[in-house]
């Protein structure tokens, strides 16, 4: 039975000061900070999708300490231990050869010890063997297996890191590919329903929505069956910390989404419609964006919401236009206290599952260009025209697309869009990303 894995996710925990951003930044390349591919979209740098041999896997930051004193670091370290622990498949335990071992690296390896997760325990600022490697062998006081001497600024060591962590990836849980059930994640920002829309779909309250500070549980799948057709949704609801610093609640809901998002086709984005739609959301709907996945836009509590006759389009103009990165998404608006449209979710879920995954044949493909390029002339630059000879669909899911042409410069952003909204006119392609690469190829070839 033919098996597909999810993106493995991988989670660095540390002290203040051993070198956690420094070993991220030689991973995802130089200051990846702020991610520029999302138009309209910054963000900070928390996840970085990272490939080694012919490997990839998403690569987590649990987060910074603020090193004021002991109890506060340890603290910080218990909860950065706790992210990775609830979101990672694999952590690496980040400790300084040059600080030594410390009691909070201890007390910190005990809980990880307890997780069940595989850690791989790598000791940075090894600049040389020679005169560390006395030192490295100190770590294994912790009894969490070999330490990985590593410099992450000299990027030594780093390549036997990466092939130990991926050695563990055979854990990672599989998709069964002949599954053939939609898999839908619920995402948004906390309290905007989306554990009562998932009860009232399954029309019983399976999921607790419980005030306890504290209460946090892996994603759920919940499996629904609606007209005979079965669906599993994927959760990240139970994401409660009344006591929790507001950055942190957001990082760990951004970490939470990234997993939930990873291991479903169609994600449905939750909007209050009485807060309206915030950057928060924004950042949710980025991450969906960024991994090519099938997204609903679900305003939630429409029903508390005074209405006119202009409501609904004044809301879905605002939608759109703090979504301008996802012009495809379809918008619903509901209530999950009355079931206002909910059989409509369904409907809409089965549409953008089917467009996630349509395939369009070469020759309608090309025939679309071909007429697109008569209708709008390719850009030019310094007497060069651009010119396109050939679109083929090599991919679903999204449907990815590559365009030959002659020269890749010429290319701009906004003739590739051009060239994606004639083909989005003849076939739709509700409600999922369409992604396009563009390839040269000599005129000598052609």
């Amino acid at each position: 039975m033919a098996k597909k894995k999810t993106k493995p996710i991988v989670a660095v925990v540390g002290r203040p000061n051993v070198g956690k951003s420094t070993l991220f930044n030689a991973l995802a390349g130089e200051n990846i900070s702020i991610v520029k591919d999302t138009p309209g979209i910054t963000r900070d740098r928390i996840y970085a999708d990272i490939s080694w041999l012919d490997t990839s896997f998403t690569l987590i930051d649990t987060g910074g300490i603020e090193p004021d004193s002991k109890d506060i670091i340890l603290s910080q370290m218990r909860e950065q231990a706790e992210i990775a622990m609830e979101t990672a498949d694999v952590i690496i335990f980040l400790v300084d050869v040059k600080q030594g071992l410390v009691d909070a690296d201890a007390k910190v390896a005990d809980m990880l010890r307890r997780s069940q997760k595989p850690v791989v325990l790598v000791v940075n600022k090894v600049d040389s063997y020679e005169k560390y490697m006395a030192d490295v062998y100190e770590f294994y006081n912790l009894g969490m297996g070999d330490p990985h001497p590593i410099s992450a600024v000299n990027r030594l060591g780093i390549g036997d890191m990466l092939d130990e962590v991926i050695s563990h990836f055979g854990e990672v849980p599989e998709i069964d590919e002949e599954d053939e059930r939609p898999r839908v994640a619920i995402v948004g920002k906390p309290n905007v329903g989306k554990s009562s829309l998932i009860n009232k779909l399954l029309g019983e309250d399976r999921l607790i929505v419980s005030d306890i500070a504290g209460t946090t549980r892996d994603a759920v799948d919940t499996e629904i069956t609606f007209n005979g057709k079965d669906y599993v949704f994927i959760d990240t609801a139970g994401l409660r910390r009344k006591n929790k610093i507001k950055e942190e609640l957001e990082r760990f809901m951004i970490l939470r989404t990234v997993s939930a998002v990873e291991r479903a086709e169609v994600v449905v984005l939750v909007i209050d419609a009485s807060e309206g739609v915030t950057e928060q959301d924004a950042k949710i709907a980025g991450i969906a964006h960024d991994r090519g996945k099938a997204v609903i836009i679900v305003v939630n509590k429409w029903d508390a919401v005074e209405k006119d006759d202009k409501t609904i389009y004044r809301f879905t103009e605002k939608v759109r236009d703090t979504l301008s990165f996802m012009t495809y998404a379809e918008i619903l608006f509901v209530s999950a206290k009355t079931g206002q449209r909910l059989p409509k979710l369904f409907e809409t879920i089965d549409m953008v599952s089917e467009n996630h995954a349509m395939r369009v044949s070469t020759g309608v493909l090309n025939e679309i260009m071909t007429e697109a390029v008569a209708m709008q002339q390719p850009p030019s630059d310094k007497g060069k025209r651009l010119r396109l000879y050939y679109i083929t669909q090599v991919a679903v899911k999204p449907p990815t697309f590559v365009i030959f042409v002659n020269d890749k410069e010429l290319m701009h952003f906004s003739y590739t869009r051009y060239i994606e909204n004639q083909i989005r006119n003849t076939f739709g392609f509700k409600g999922t990303p369409l992604k396009f690469i563009i390839r040269e190829r000599k005129d000598k070839e052609s």
